[in-house]
């Protein structure tokens, strides 16, 4: 009889000690807020005259020596290199098209502009079933990337691109570039829900 009123106590004092720890966390939690950017984008070239919806939930953005475990990732393997490396990344964010659940974001950063900010962000492309079981070229177009223009001083000029296929190749000039299977998108009616201050 004591034995059970023992650890009748014991579990009373840990579920206690769970709800405090619980209840000290959660205005942590509930006080960081992830920034969200809804668009829409606008097919160019042989996608003219299509639209679909594009929202970026931003976790956190990306840093200086992310950037660099992707360049020499690319400089030692190519294409296939920069996309084993996206792979390992923690999920930053998340990119989600009309009709789709998305998928993890691995890279995004931010970089201020004299109007706002520019936000880049690159991401392994899901590879269609009949692109892998007919063995076709365009797997190795396997990024989804893009450019927002956040103009704070004026947001009907907010602007953008989307990269739904691409891979990134080196110029001439041995400077990185977008190649792309098709014309890239243009993003309009951009909106920007602020998220916390010094996270994203």
């Amino acid at each position: 009889m004591r034995g059970n009123i023992r650890i009748a106590k014991v579990v009373m004092a840990v579920g206690l000690l769970t709800g405090l720890f619980i209840a000290s966390t959660m205005p942590v939690l509930a006080g960081t807020k992830n920034e969200t950017i809804e668009a829409t984008a606008m097919g160019t070239g042989t996608q003219l005259g299509q639209n679909i919806g594009v929202t970026l939930d931003i976790y956190q953005f990306s840093t200086p020596a992310d950037k660099q475990i992707l360049v020499e990732a690319y400089q030692k393997a190519q294409g296939q290199g920069l996309s084993n490396a996206l792979q390992r990344m923690k999920a930053v964010g998340h990119v989600s098209v009309t009709g789709t659940l998305g998928y993890d974001c691995s890279y995004i950063r931010m970089f201020p502009t004299p109007t706002g900010r520019k936000i880049v962000f690159v991401t392994n492309r899901q590879i269609r079933f009949g692109e892998a079981f007919f063995d076709t070229q365009s797997q190795s177009f396997n990024l989804t990337a893009g450019v927002i223009e956040i103009n704070d001083q004026d947001k009907s000029k907010s602007t953008g691109k989307l990269y739904p296929a691409a891979q990134l190749v080196l110029d001439s000039q041995g400077q990185l570039q977008w190649d792309l299977t098709q014309n890239p998108w243009n993003l309009i009616d951009v909106l920007d829900w602020a998220g916390t201050a010094g996270v994203n």
